[in-house]
């Protein structure tokens, strides 16, 4: 028998099961998901701090909020370290 993609609430309200890779890592979530509900529901550490790449493009900060993750999607969080040489 195969899992349907489909999790529906009594109240009718359906979300699609979708998988997608996280920092290279697959992982299912619930569709529709905008940047900022996944920064939110995986507990990302330091959310002011991150940077985001969906599908190898950088996201500006102003529009996680408009972005939907589809099925499929690569997500990468990344944190950009300062550092040198102390010659």
């Amino acid at each position: 028998m195969e899992k349907s993609p489909y999790l529906c609430t009594q109240t009718q309200t359906c979300k699609i099961m979708a998988k997608i890779y996280v920092n290279g890592d697959a992982q299912e979530v619930n569709l529709p998901l905008n940047v900022s509900e996944l920064i939110k529901q995986l507990l990302v550490e330091n959310p002011e701090m991150v940077s985001v790449q969906v599908n190898e493009e950088f996201a500006e900060r102003e529009d996680w909020d408009s972005i939907q993750i589809k099925e499929g999607d690569k997500v990468d969080f990344l944190y950009f370290m300062g550092g040198g040489s102390l010659r």
